[in-house]
């Protein structure tokens, strides 16, 4: 099945060079999706644009991935969730981010330039920079760079 891509009062733009693999969804929901140059979305991701998704250049997404940019708002018990409506923050991803499999990136997150988010993981808050995150809620395990990489994230893992 090719990618389905849906807007309904909202827009979906792509970079050059961006490739869109078969049985993703990008549905704006009302809001706007925005693909950088050469991003890679893989098979069975999931981006709902709410509240607004902006994605920078370069930045690989791999399959059953899922990034949610609104919330439902359930705060008043007497009234259906359905019909308390939304609201959210959106999300922003810089360039060169690297998402693994099954990773959730909520609503309000912003992901840094460089960082790795590991499969699996469920993005709550904003990642630094070059940061390598994983686990539910995520946190930091390790930072790409000169003077780190591989080693520290095993060093991180064993502690």
């Amino acid at each position: 099945m090719p990618p389905y891509l849906f807007k309904r009062k909202g827009t979906i733009s792509i970079g050059d060079g961006s490739i869109i693999r078969e049985n993703s969804f990008l549905i704006t929901y009302g809001g706007n999706i925005e693909l950088g140059s050469r991003v890679t979305v893989n098979p069975f991701c999931c981006i709902q644009g709410n509240c607004g998704v902006e994605i920078g250049d370069d930045v690989l997404i791999a399959s059953h991935v899922s990034i949610f940019s609104a919330n439902h708002v359930f705060e008043d018990a007497s009234r259906t969730i359905r019909s308390q409506g939304e609201r959210g923050k959106g999300v922003r991803i810089a360039d060169d981010v690297w998402i693994g499999s099954h990773s959730v990136i909520l609503d309000g997150v912003t992901i840094n330039r460089g960082a790795v988010i590991a499969a699996g993981a469920v993005v709550t808050r904003e990642v630094p920079a070059f940061a390598v995150v994983a686990g539910v809620p995520a946190r930091k395990i390790g930072q790409r760079g000169a003077s780190t990489g591989m080693a520290d994230i095993s060093r991180n893992r064993s502690q």
